[in-house]
């Protein structure tokens, strides 16, 4: 009779497991998707998966729903291991009732974000999903409501990652975006809060869901996701590269390689710095000549690229880095490189990820289109994140540190730790041309000859102000270094800064200005 029942038990496990069918199986694989579970069997290591809630089934008993009953209710929950360490994934299952969100189906999820929390392990969420359960009501949208409130809870306590290899539409792209990374997959998935349908009804624009919400538009234009990945495989390869940075959890810092210190000159940062200060240079080489080799894992690329953010290691540490791009627009801070670096600094702070900031900033990007949409308050967003940061912060400014630019990008006046310049720093309120002409307007104006006038006030100006050296004088530059010893300086930095104590004064929570 036990064999029997047994017998029984696997066959209604092999029927859970094909999702309802063979033949959606195979549309998905036709689609080049794989099925919820193979995502789950190659992001896991082997044999480490261990299932929860595989029998649970809706309860819902409307619209013939009662007829249609398929084990685990659409989403693969559960626990394994990335490298030997924990973690808690879902993988919603796009082949029962296309992977939409039943009051069961959250129930499951929510149980893995509890024993995260409380295990303090990552949360990895595999997200197909065609959105809320119609046939459910207003039971469904708890169940959002129920996600959403312990994505808020775990926020700060876990990592938090979404994969999007799939439809997420409506209710179901929130819980993505309160987590801490979102990588999509390109010309599979899509991300909207209403789809082309409802958007030609009532705006009348013809669009398609790959040009509304496809991974293209949000890794470019919307900043929503993180990183893209080809396939769903490069995908689980992306999420494994992003882990082996963080920590288990905000008690707990992020896992050292082993690394012997060398001599660590790196020649190739030598010359780097163009000799005209209009003149851009990539600060990708920068940072290619400072971390461990091929340990960079940039963050939003492709998003507000006047500002680098990423991940490496120095000395086998983990680093999260900030520096801004001279190779667009100037490097200048605006409104979504302002978003793009706050939303990063936080994250490194809530993870004790240390933080490098390469610096040069001309300013503030001008204009109408930045002042009306907010830079003042989207650019204190950045001066907020920086200033409230307790992990060991290092500056290094390659060339210009202009006006509150200079403020900004984690000067020693909001609470850097250690702050180099190399000897082609420029730090001033201005630029020598634009001081000169309001410094010495009069001069200039009643000369002869007003632009051989102008250019002797700008070397004036420059030879005054245009170096690290009055900064390093007041004690605000801490040491003034050789490009090619920035390396060495940085490594023995960190090191000294690894055992950082700092606390903010008691209070609920700060009010950033959001």
């Amino acid at each position: 009779m036990l064999e029997k029942k047994l017998e029984l038990l696997e066959q209604k496990i092999e029927l859970s497991e094909l999702g309802g069918g063979q033949n959606r199986i195979e549309k998905q694989h036709d689609k080049g998707k794989l099925t919820a579970r193979e995502r789950v069997h190659f992001l896991l290591d082997e044999d480490s998966f261990e299932e929860i809630g595989r029998f649970v089934m809706h309860r819902s008993t409307d619209f013939g729903m009662e007829k249609q009953q398929i084990l685990g209710d659409g989403v693969v929950t559960g626990y394994g291991t990335i490298g030997g360490r924990l973690v808690y994934v879902f993988a919603q299952d796009f082949t029962v009732f296309g992977g939409s969100l039943s009051e069961t189906h959250a129930e499951k999820i929510c149980k893995i974000m509890d024993l995260a929390m409380q295990n303090g392990a990552p949360v990895i969420g595999l997200n197909d999903s065609g959105g809320a359960r119609i046939q459910e009501g207003v039971r469904s949208l708890g169940g959002y409501a129920d996600i959403f409130y312990r994505n808020v809870l775990a926020s700060g306590v876990v990592p938090q990652i979404s994969a999007i290899m799939g439809p997420c539409a409506g209710g179901a792209v929130y819980s993505p975006a309160m987590t801490d990374f979102t990588i999509m997959v390109e010309n599979t998935s899509y991300m909207f809060v209403t789809g082309p349908n409802v958007v030609k009804t009532v705006t009348n624009e013809e669009v398609t869901a790959e040009e509304l919400g496809g991974a293209s538009a949000h890794s470019t234009k919307s900043g929503v996701t993180h990183l893209t990945a080809v396939n769903d495989l490069d995908c689980i390869h992306r999420i494994k590269q992003l882990l082996s940075y963080l920590p288990q959890n905000c008690e707990e810092k992020p896992s050292r390689l082993p690394y012997e210190l060398k001599d660590e000159i790196r020649d190739q940062l030598t010359g780097l710095i163009p000799s005209s200060s209009n003149q851009p240079y990539d600060m990708r080489e920068v940072v290619d000549g400072i971390v461990d080799e091929d340990s960079f894992l940039e963050i939003h690329p492709n998003y507000a690229e006047n500002i680098i953010v990423g991940f490496c290691r120095i000395g086998g540490r983990s680093i999260g880095i900030v520096g801004n791009q001279p190779m667009s627009l100037a490097g200048v801070l605006d409104v979504d490189s302002s978003k793009k670096g706050a939303r990063f600094v936080r994250f490194c702070d809530c993870f004790n990820i240390p933080l490098l900031v390469l610096v040069d900033v001309p300013g503030f990007l001008p204009g109408t289109d930045q002042e009306w949409n907010g830079i003042i308050v989207n650019g204190a967003k950045l001066l907020y994140a920086f200033s409230e940061a307790t992990v060991p912060r290092i500056t290094l400014i390659t060339r210009k540190a202009y006006g509150g630019a200079y403020d900004v990008m984690n000067s020693k006046h909001i609470g850097a730790d250690m702050n180099f310049a190399w000897p082609s720093a420029e730090i001033a309120v201005m630029g020598a041309k634009g001081a000169s002409e309001i410094i010495f307007r009069k001069e200039i104006a009643n000369a002869s000859d007003p632009a051989a006038m102008l250019a002797e006030k700008e070397k004036e100006y420059q030879d005054k102000f245009a170096h690290p050296y009055r900064a390093a004088q007041r004690g605000f530059i801490d040491e003034i270094i050789h490009p090619k010893d920035s390396r060495r300086k940085l490594i023995k930095a960190f090191a000294m800064l690894e055992n950082k104590v700092a606390k903010l004064p008691k209070k609920k929570h700060g009010n950033i200005p959001l």
